[in-house]
């Protein structure tokens, strides 16, 4: 887990152009966070490669950048089947690193060489010899990557907040990016909100010459086909054999690891699963909230350690709190996702760094095996009451607050419709290769990268595993979804594995109490946010005052939510604003 970022120029106008020292040096210092156990680079002639390391796999040898022959590899992530890449292809690996082999195999395989990895990874490799820059992504996007083409070429980091750092790219915020962003909380596709900056897409594979894109290949992260003919007990049997081998990699590490643990059933059975793969109590970890009547899942949390044998530690989640250090959470998603799930996360990680630095999570449970409610609406025909996902909006009906309706804030959506519906696919596989797409890596997978990095943090999705895919995603339609419940196949399993779950409960959706720490502070809260310069250009202030006084509302909390969120991240990634400590009342303040 680490920081990766470089440049490779054009030579056409000057074929002595070298990168800048300072340049590389901006870069690195903006990526620290992601990697403080160390930091290294590589310069040939138009190429840098620059790296900031969290020592997880192979503490003593496995500083980077990697060298082999004639290519220099820096990688973030974790390429979990590392050891059976090295004897299966018979690699002679001069380090103990996960990331070397993809570079024994990049000399061998050229471009295809991702194709064997299992893991989530970012990596950079600089072939000399063939003068190419390569740059891949893991298919689910766990690890994050963007570019930059410039006048002088490509630049690329982990962050995209790296890039303005370093003076490669003004941050402009793109409009199409920022309907999707206060509409959905998330935005989709490669293009990111600021102009100039774009994503490598997950599974994408990118070769770059003369600071120029040559080749664009790409692996999915879902295997095609329709549903696969199988009887329940059949699998079962496959998904019992390819959790334990997904969690079971998910767990190589160096140093101490544990897990997040809700009241769910995604989390409930990583957790059942490493306590069949330990001997040691896992170490587990469960937020909760001060509000009351909010859905707080510490005390199911708890039942479902005490029967595992865990060791189980919980924090209270404060309005106090929030408001102390939500600038400097929403500083961190650079990339915007205006998930509440990032309040819990970031205190999570706080409070597990104190003890280990990997924690397992069961984010992709819901995507992989068919849990969300909007995949039973997505089954049904329209005639029955079926509808399309994220057909609305947070401030449809409330349109009157903004200065415009937003247009175009589905068009990102309705491409990836049409990409992913592919021939043999039912409307429910659809659905789930549609939250594959854009909502699990620009939304869940974006928000567990950030808010763990900022404390040091690796996380890890033992769900988003091709061996998971495989067996899960083909399944038939009635092992995912039965008697109006979703994730049957895995409910039927913990039943099986570790019934202290009750996995049969009525699925109680995660929910974070925004809507009622905004009322609390509705009329203070709203007259800042109505006066914030990224706010003002949007949205009619008096009806910002108006929605964030009427907050305790569903409706309009989440959107009040959304305008809090906008402008927090506005005044750090556009107006430059740091936060340096100061509150969310202070901070929107100050002038």
């Amino acid at each position: 887990m680490c920081g990766i970022a470089g440049l490779i120029l054009k030579q056409g106008a000057s074929p002595d152009a070298t990168p800048d020292p300072l340049t590389l040096q901006r870069l690195t210092a903006a990526l620290a966070h992601r990697g403080p156990d160390g930091a290294g680079h590589h310069v040939a002639g138009s190429v840098a490669l620059a790296h900031t390391r969290l020592a997880i796999i192979d503490l003593a040898t496995g500083d980077q950048p990697l060298f082999a022959g004639p290519a220099a590899l820096v990688g973030n992530g974790e390429v979990y089947n590392y050891r059976e890449l090295r004897q299966d292809n018979q690699l002679a690996c001069a380090t103990g690193s996960d990331c070397e082999p993809p570079l024994h195999l990049f000399r061998r395989d050229g471009l295809a060489f991702a194709e064997q990895l299992r893991g989530m990874y970012a990596l950079a490799v600089h072939d000399r010899a063939a003068r190419q820059l390569v740059l891949a992504r893991d298919p689910f996007g766990i690890k994050p990557l963007y570019i930059a083409e410039l006048r002088e070429g490509i630049a690329f980091a982990s962050e995209p907040q790296a890039l303005i750092a370093a003076g490669l790219v003004r941050p402009k915020v793109r409009a199409e990016a920022r309907h999707e962003l206060l509409q959905m909380q998330f935005t989709t596709g490669a293009e990111t909100i600021f102009e100039g900056i774009s994503r490598v897409l997950p599974g994408e594979t990118i070769a770059i010459a003369d600071g120029r894109v040559l080749e664009r290949r790409r692996r999915s992260a879902l295997p095609e086909g329709g549903p696969r003919p199988t009887t329940e007990a059949e699998a079962l049997a496959a998904f019992d054999a390819a959790l334990q081998d997904s969690v079971d990699l998910h767990q190589r590490s160096d140093v101490p690891y544990g897990m997040f643990l809700s009241g769910g059933t995604d989390s409930a059975a990583v957790l059942a699963m490493m306590r069949r793969l330990n001997d040691a109590p896992v170490r587990a970890y469960t937020a909760g909230f001060d509000v009351p009547g909010a859905a707080d899942e510490r005390e199911r949390a708890a039942a479902l350690a005490k029967a595992a044998g865990a060791r189980h530690e919980t924090i209270t989640v404060t309005e106090a709190e929030v408001w102390k250090h939500l600038p400097e959470i929403v500083a961190g998603l650079d990339d915007p996702a205006a998930d509440y799930a990032i309040i819990p996360t970031w205190f999570l990680a706080r409070r597990a760094r104190q003890e280990v630095k990997v924690v397992l999570s069961g984010e992709g449970g819901d995507e992989i095996l068919g849990g969300y409610g909007r995949y039973r609406a997505a089954m049904r025909p329209w005639w029955l009451g079926g509808k399309a996902p994220r057909t609305r909006g947070a401030f449809d009906r409330l349109e009157q607050v903004l200065r415009q309706p937003p247009t175009g804030w589905r068009d990102g959506i309705a491409a990836a419709e049409a990409a992913v519906a592919l021939p043999g696919r039912t409307r429910l596989m659809a659905a789930q290769a549609l939250d594959v797409a854009d909502w699990l890596p620009n939304d869940l997978l974006l928000k567990l990268d950030r808010c763990l990095m900022a404390h040091g943090v690796e996380g890890r999705t033992p769900f988003l595993d091709s061996a998971i895919a495989e067996v899960a995603f083909r399944l038939p339609d009635g092992l995912k979804v039965r008697n109006r419940a979703g994730k049957w196949l895995l409910r039927e399993w913990l039943s099986r594995h570790f019934p202290a779950a009750e996995p049969h409960r009525p699925k109680q959706g995660f929910t974070v109490p925004v809507g009622a720490w905004i009322g609390a502070q509705g009329e203070r809260l709203g007259a800042l946010v109505a006066a914030q310069p990224g706010v003002m250009e949007v949205a009619r202030p008096e009806k910002v005052v108006a929605l964030f006084k009427a907050a305790a509302g569903k409706r309009e909390g989440f959107a009040a939510w959304h305008l809090l969120f906008y402008a927090l991240w506005h005044r750090r990634h556009i107006e430059g604003v740091m936060p340096d400590g100061a509150d969310t009342f202070s901070y929107l303040a100050a002038r």
